[in-house]
């Protein structure tokens, strides 16, 4: 079945090692994917624009993504996969939204920081906002400069403290792409979960029994962040998924994006799924 992209740039490097990403991750499937630029990025911080340089930046930006698109096919040689570009004049994410509903969005796909790209920062304020506001389309943000490799291993982290139902179908999804193995972390004793957890961990072995899965149980870390980083490294991991509901691991990761006082650095791609 085709699948819709979504791919927002604000023409930096790292939105381009994005789309990079993920016209080789969808490779072998039949996509159409939609470049967006908001000018409202811009024109937000400006004032008393008269609407003569509105009118020019708003030409200049649909020149870049003509340019953009044209990179794309070129690089791109692939029958599979056809670009369309969208140039809106609302808010990024007001025209995420509107796209989304509109062309059947199956993902987003964006880097993980703007074009400031302030090493420091772990996400940018538009990964931030996307993962916070994007409420029917997962997200998936990829570091900068981050070379493809085949997810041969997907993490998928969960304390079992919820059912999962159709919000596990992306990660489904990424994992029919290649035929991933999931490996599913717990960070706490395996002796010490609930019969309610317990529970939720059997309805997630059903539904997982037709991909290749397995259990990993990690000790309590004082910082859970630190428990994923180590579980990534220890198995290889080419891509990290998670789910964002209320009071989720997830919030708090992208609460405070400064790496000093968080300790997460995204150093793989990271599939957030809206609750």
């Amino acid at each position: 079945m085709k699948k819709n992209i979504l791919l927002p740039t604000d023409f930096s490097d790292n939105a381009w090692s994005a789309v990079v990403y993920a016209l080789k991750l969808y490779e072998e499937e039949l996509c159409t994917f939609y470049f967006l630029h908001s000018i409202k990025m811009k024109v937000s911080t400006m004032s008393n624009m008269s609407n003569k340089l509105l009118r020019v930046m708003a030409e200049n930006a649909k020149n870049e993504l003509s340019e953009l698109k044209e990179l794309a096919e070129t690089s791109n040689a692939n029958a599979n996969h056809s670009f369309e570009i969208i140039l809106s004049s609302n808010d990024l994410h007001q025209s995420m939204d509107t796209i989304i509903e509109k062309n059947n969005i199956d993902m987003v796909v964006m880097g993980t920081k703007g074009a400031t790209g302030a090493k420091e920062i772990i996400f940018g304020s538009n990964t931030v906002k996307s993962i916070k506001k994007i409420k029917n389309c997962p997200v998936l943000a990829v570091p900068d400069e981050f070379d493809f490799v085949i997810p041969e291993q997907i993490a998928f982290p969960t304390d079992f403290n919820r059912l999962y139902g159709a919000e596990l179908q992306p990660l489904l999804d990424l994992a029919d792409l290649y035929n991933s193995k999931i490996r599913i972390l717990h960070i706490n004793k395996e002796d010490s979960i609930s019969e309610a957890q317990d529970y939720n961990l059997d309805l997630l072995k059903v539904a997982l029994e037709n991909y290749d899965y397995s259990f990993h149980w990690m000790p309590d870390y004082s910082k859970k962040d630190e428990a994923i980083k180590d579980f990534i490294d220890e198995l290889n991991i080419n891509i990290l998924v998670m789910i964002n509901y209320k009071h989720s691991l997830i919030e708090n990761l992208i609460k405070e994006p400064v790496i000093k006082k968080l300790g997460f650095q995204p150093t793989i791609p990271f599939l957030v799924i809206p609750d």
